[in-house]
């Protein structure tokens, strides 16, 4: 039996920036009611791809065929008018119009120029339950949980061009990063989505770094590294140690180096105490002792208190009970200032809001929590500064090497990169991390976490969050629980301590 044509081609794909080539020759194939997963890590060019196909980059070399015919997409506009719709992983909604108007928002239907208000509403509805889905399209956006306006995002996307709601003029879906907020079963309702819109012929394009994912909903997968094709595999044919090997070849062996290492690891005396902190609303008072050297992990689920505990601390939010003492001394933790001063550096789980500025430019960014310690008024002198954000750049292998290249240019894990550089050219006593490997690859995941390993060697504490209980218990001396937002257990890592330990504390509210 004869293969079906692809939907989508792209071939030969060359894409340049300034001192960078993006994309090598690459080759790229999509096929009508299939999920492909595109892999690589950071830096393999798996953006650069997805915004040469949505007109965001123009292309320098290679074609793109659509339906058999060869296309120049030039715009995002021209890619949706072309049937290529995309969701990224941030929710490019309105929050404040009901989710009719976001569903057709920019393409109102109108009448002798008025905008047919009451058709909107029915269609709209038509298409949310085409697909399924149990939404009052009259209702708000802001009124529902992000799982849900990012199905709405969805429902947008394949209701371009559908002016009667019983089809979808999408060709080809791009769901970039689509479930790194979401809990399991919203997941699971993305996911029953997905499956719908396979099977009524769209073709989607999924990229993800939960691996688990990718083999649950995947047909294909296509593997870049380094801006050029390694390969493109049906999922069954590949198991995860393979494609592994393929996005970067040796992360497996070296986790497993870190875990053996931090098992067997010494830590130091006591660096900082909170006695009784707490905040109402926020977590319950607890008690901690981070030891010099110590990575102490906090495990737990979503909506536990693990971020509340590490805003605390940080004095980002202010406790309403308790004491904190740093080398045996009272410090008050009012404002994050007050932590700076201390030695305590955090590191925001979301780095795009809370942490980076994105029209800064890399060097900007790395300086800018060190100029603030030193006050506005006293400028870092330009030799120094330079030499600072040189050396970082290096040891933590930021890509590009280019201290003026804007960050929001800069793929995830070099922007998260770039987060680390700013607090550690404090020289921190404490590195507060959290979710530091969030929506970022394999490949940037294990530099990070054996850069937490080297920090700890050097003797600097870290206060590590992350929801992937294998990484916590990877890197961690010891292990705080916490549920329904009280610290419930402290755990010293071991060879007893397994996942499943975890889970079971997690569970039952207390160790077992």
């Amino acid at each position: 039996m004869a293969e079906p044509q692809p939907v989508l081609e792209m071939t030969g794909i060359v894409k340049e920036f300034p001192g960078v080539r993006a994309l090598s020759g690459v080759d790229f194939r999509l096929f009508p009611g299939e999920i492909h997963a595109l892999m690589g890590e950071n830096g393999a060019g798996k953006s650069t791809l997805i915004k040469v196909l949505t007109g965001v980059y123009t292309l320098d070399g290679g074609t793109i065929t659509l339906d058999g015919k060869s296309v120049r997409i030039a715009s995002p506009l021209q890619a949706q008018h072309a049937g290529i719709s995309t969701v990224y992983q941030e929710v490019n909604l309105c929050p404040n119009l009901s989710v009719a108007e976001n569903i057709f928002i920019g393409r109102e239907p109108t009448r002798a120029g008025r905008i047919q208000w009451k058709r909107i509403r029915s269609e709209a509805a038509k298409l949310v339950d085409r697909l399924g889905l149990d939404i009052d399209v009259t209702a708000p956006l802001s009124s529902y949980p992000l799982a849900v306006q990012q199905l709405v995002a969805i429902v947008r996307s394949v209701g371009t061009g559908d002016s009667d709601g019983e089809g979808s003029g999408t060709k080809v879906l791009v769901l970039d990063e689509p479930t790194s907020s979401l809990d399991r079963d919203e997941v699971l309702e993305l996911f029953r989505l997905m499956r719908q819109l396979r099977d009524e012929g769209v073709a989607i394009l999924f990229v993800s770094h939960f691996l688990d994912q990718i083999y649950e909903i995947c047909d294909r997968m296509t593997v870049l590294r380094n801006g050029t094709l390694v390969g493109e595999h049906m999922v069954r044919d590949l198991d995860q140690v393979g494609l592994i090997e393929l996005m970067i070849g040796k992360a497996l062996d070296q986790l497993e180096e870190l875990h053996d290492h931090q098992l067997h690891a010494d830590v130091g005396e006591s660096l900082l105490k909170a006695e009784g902190l707490g905040r109402n609303g926020g977590i319950a008072p607890f008690d901690l002792d981070i030891k010099k050297g110590e990575v102490v992990g906090l495990a737990g689920l979503l909506g536990s208190g693990r971020t509340e505990l590490a805003r605390l601390l940080f004095g980002a939010d202010q406790s309403d009970a308790g004491k904190v003492t740093i080398g045996g001394k009272q410090v008050a933790m009012s404002a994050p200032n007050d932590a700076i001063g201390a030695g305590i550096a955090f590191c925001s789980e979301n780095r795009k809001t809370e942490g980076l500025v994105p029209d800064l430019t890399v060097r900007e960014n790395i300086i800018l929590a060190l100029q603030a310690a030193r006050g506005w008024t006293r400028p870092i002198p330009t030799a120094q500064r330079d030499e600072l954000v040189a050396k970082y750049i290096k040891a933590l292998d930021i890509r590009p090497a280019n201290p003026e290249a804007r960050v929001g240019q800069l793929s995830g894990g070099n922007q998260q990169k770039v987060l680390l550089a700013r607090w550690l050219i404090t020289q921190p006593k404490l590195l507060i991390l959290d979710e530091p490997t969030r929506g970022i690859d394999i490949g940037a995941k294990t530099e990070i976490q054996k850069l937490v390993v080297s920090l700890s060697e050097d003797g600097m504490s870290v206060l590590y969050i992350a929801a992937e209980l294998e990484e916590v218990l990877r890197l961690s001396h010891t292990i705080g629980v916490l549920r329904d937002r009280k610290l419930v257990a402290q755990l010293t890592n071991g060879p007893e301590i397994t996942t499943g330990k975890i889970l079971e504390t997690i569970a039952s509210g207390e160790h077992q």
